[in-house]
């Protein structure tokens, strides 16, 4: 199933059912149902479009952690039809990034070119670290986008959808992509931040494409029986 299909999905079938919880430290607990998690992903696509200029084929480099915010962006991305790259910046002029998404001070004050802040922050309302100024803040700008994406071209089914240097490095184009969204179930699938970026993401598309829900926990959170109860837990990636 392809992402836009996935968001279909989300904003209908699951409208008002949990489609994303976060469990981050001190106690943060964020809920999404599918109609909200579809309104970020619109809103983070009509920035990375009518701020950024994506389109198909752009290189979007996600430098940021296991995290509610990580799973918006990426699905976003995918939307517009950008190349998700994971891992480390590519050296080669002509596989770097056109825009780097990350979290990290040190990346914001030595990255070259077109480069989005985002603080993890539930309830971050511009970014805490310092701003360069050429960079966007993408919680104080993401607000004032609109709750729907109209899609615009589309990228086919041969682009790279997905390049990843982790692990043992994985590149997929669309077409894979949308296979590897399918043979999920509708389960409240649990998903520690430890596990890699590239199973997180799949997995969470097979769920969403197969009707279930996802639940992300830190690091630091423990996973208790309280926990996996209060949830209905009925799958868990292991890391």
């Amino acid at each position: 199933m392809s992402v836009p299909a996935i968001l279909s999905t989300l904003r209908t079938r699951q409208a008002t059912s949990p489609a994303l919880t976060w469990y981050g430290p001190d106690s943060e607990r964020i809920e999404l149902s599918g109609k909200v998690l579809d309104n970020w992903v619109a809103k983070t696509s009509n920035l990375l479009v009518d701020e950024l200029d994506a389109e198909p084929g752009i290189r979007l480099l996600l430098d940021l952690p296991v995290h509610w915010k990580t799973l918006v962006w990426a699905l976003a991305a995918w939307q517009t039809g950008c190349t998700v790259i994971l891992g480390n910046n590519p050296s080669n002029s002509a596989a770097a990034p056109d825009i780097t998404v990350t979290a990290s001070q040190e990346s914001l004050d030595t990255v070259e070119g077109t480069v989005v802040a985002v603080d993890l922050g539930a309830l971050a309302l511009r970014f805490s670290g310092t701003l360069p100024a050429a960079a966007v803040d993408y919680a104080a700008e993401v607000r004032s986008y609109a709750d729907t994406y109209m899609a615009g071209d589309e990228a086919g089914e041969d682009f790279t959808a997905l390049h990843s240097s982790l692990g043992a490095g994985l590149t997929l184009t669309y077409g894979q992509l949308a296979e590897a969204a399918d043979g999920g179930s509708a389960q409240t699938l649990l998903i520690p931040a430890s596990a890699d970026l590239p199973a997180v993401l799949a997995a969470s598309l097979r769920t969403w494409a197969a009707g279930g829900s996802v639940v992300l926990a830190a690091a630091e959170v423990e996973i208790t029986e309280r926990l996996l109860a209060a949830e209905k837990i009925t799958g868990r990636l292991e890391a």
